[in-house]
């Protein structure tokens, strides 16, 4: 029998309480360190806030838990913007929306930082370890999202880039689910001969877990030869973004089939609406009669896209659907 799982993709907005504090504790910027180059009073504000989004999360009763990555200022260029070898510069765009990061610009070799380790370590203090869902940029984003000035090929940087997120993920304690975002996919689609090398890079990353990985990409669909890389990867599940596009995604299942379990963006990650539960399992049943493939051992619900971009109490409303939604869809399929 199929097992839903009700998550998200992490990248949580601030507590209105936190976002007010932050702002007003002089000297932070966008981006420092927890690890002693935060002010102290930062980093409490911090902890407290992470407390709180995994109790929210657990209240709500979903299945997996996110340390939230309260402290991603630059969203999904936070592992690289926190790096000893790499500057930050000027700001980008992130993707085509409203938001901004600062460019890691990588001038130095990409060593082991421990600093997302950190966090998980300090999340999994309130989570169990069959509910803690660890969360990173997949290798394709984040090299595309940062500046290379030290590794001089477009390949090597993408390798460099898995390698040392491998080293990451091999720090991180033990969690149940890692999800690798991949929005580059989507947005920048890797050229012939790098849509394989970007599951290659995949794979590599996914490889450092005993975990199940998730590779979620969003904004959109795979072209259709990056998905059917993507598939080559020794990862569990693939995602997809049902509420930015249908079609594609469907026939991107129908035509090349799924990995074993399947994450199905099917709430709004970016508006203020909140779905009914039974919309989402309504929605779930709706994919199922468009595929041929209707034995996943895992479906994951969640927001198509991470959730910062929401006011806190919309993301908190968010959480109580995913998690009613997949109890009304376990309770359907018995």
């Amino acid at each position: 029998m199929t097992d839903y799982v009700s998550t998200t993709p992490g990248l949580f907005p601030l507590p209105d309480w936190a976002k007010e504090d932050l702002s007003d504790l002089k000297g932070h910027q966008k981006g420092d360190l927890i690890s002693g180059d935060e002010d102290a009073e930062i980093a409490a504000a911090y902890e407290d806030a992470r407390e709180e989004v995994t109790g929210v999360q657990q209240e709500a009763e979903l299945d997996r838990v996110s340390e939230g990555q309260l402290r991603w200022d630059d969203m999904l260029a936070h592992p690289l913007a926190v790096h000893d070898a790499v500057d930050t510069q000027g700001i980008v765009r992130y993707y085509d929306n409203n938001n901004f990061y600062r460019d890691p610009v990588v001038q130095g070799e990409l060593e082991f930082s421990g600093d997302v380790a950190e966090e998980l370590e300090a999340a999994s203090e309130f989570v169990e370890d069959d509910e803690l869902q660890a969360v990173l940029p997949g290798p394709y984003s984040l090299a595309d999202l940062a500046t290379d000035e030290q590794y001089g090929d477009e390949a090597e940087f993408l390798a460099a880039v898995a390698e040392f997120l491998e080293g990451e993920v091999d720090a991180f304690p033990a969690h149940e689910t890692l999800f690798l975002l991949e929005p580059s996919l989507v947005e920048s689609t890797p050229e012939d001969g790098l849509d394989e090398r970007a599951s290659e890079a995949i794979d590599r990353v996914a490889g450092a877990t005993d975990a199940d990985v998730v590779v979620q990409p969003y904004w959109g669909a795979l072209e259709e030869k990056v998905y059917a890389h993507l598939l080559d990867a020794d990862i569990d599940a693939v995602g997809f973004d049902f509420v930015a596009n249908q079609e594609d995604n469907l026939y991107n299942i129908q035509e090349y089939g799924a990995t074993d379990d399947v994450s199905l963006g099917l709430a709004d990650g970016q508006n203020t609406l909140v779905e009914d539960p039974e919309a989402i399992r309504d929605r779930v049943d709706w994919v199922y009669e468009q595929i041929p493939v209707t034995n996943f051992d895992t479906v994951y619900l969640t927001t198509n896209t991470e959730t910062f971009y929401l006011p806190y109490a919309k993301f908190e409303e968010k959480l109580a659907v995913l998690a009613e939604a997949a109890d009304l869809a376990e309770v359907k399929a018995a």
